[in-house]
């Protein structure tokens, strides 16, 4: 199964800016939860509430953060993510964030997640999910 990808757009607010004017550190992982939540949306057409409401659950088990430039308030950020399972019962999403005018980088990195029940116990992919992955992995625009 190919990797699925996506692009999104994010803009810094002020909010997310520190006394040094950029971007504060834990507001990396809020942009990948962005891509992430948006790639699964778009590509798989399930939005997390559908997959919650099914009772599959993906807590964060693993998290990679690379600081590698400065992004500052009104910046608009492209944030590229893809997805492909990791094992068989995990979900390893990797993250590239870019300034959108200069190419810049300033984060990547990647999460691995679980899948679980409503009680938090590991459980394998449904084969629901699993269905969706493949029907998005087989169209053309879908590949790395």
């Amino acid at each position: 199964m190919s990797k699925l990808q996506d692009v999104l757009e994010l803009r810094v607010r002020y909010s997310e800016t520190d006394q040094m004017g950029t971007f504060y550190n834990s507001r990396a992982l809020e942009w990948f939860e962005c891509a992430r939540t948006e790639l699964m949306r778009r590509k798989l057409g399930l939005p997390y509430t559908a997959i919650e409401e099914r009772g599959v659950f993906l807590p964060l088990v693993e998290a990679h953060l690379e600081f590698l430039g400065g992004a500052r308030y009104d910046d608009l950020l492209e944030i590229a993510s893809a997805v492909e399972f990791s094992g068989r019962a995990r979900l390893r999403f990797d993250v590239h964030i870019t300034q959108n005018t200069t190419a810049k980088a300033v984060v990547r990195g990647w999460t691995i997640h679980a899948f679980a029940d409503a009680g938090g116990k590991p459980i394998r992919p449904p084969a629901w999910f699993i269905e969706a992955m493949q029907r998005a992995s087989a169209k053309p625009e879908a590949r790395v």
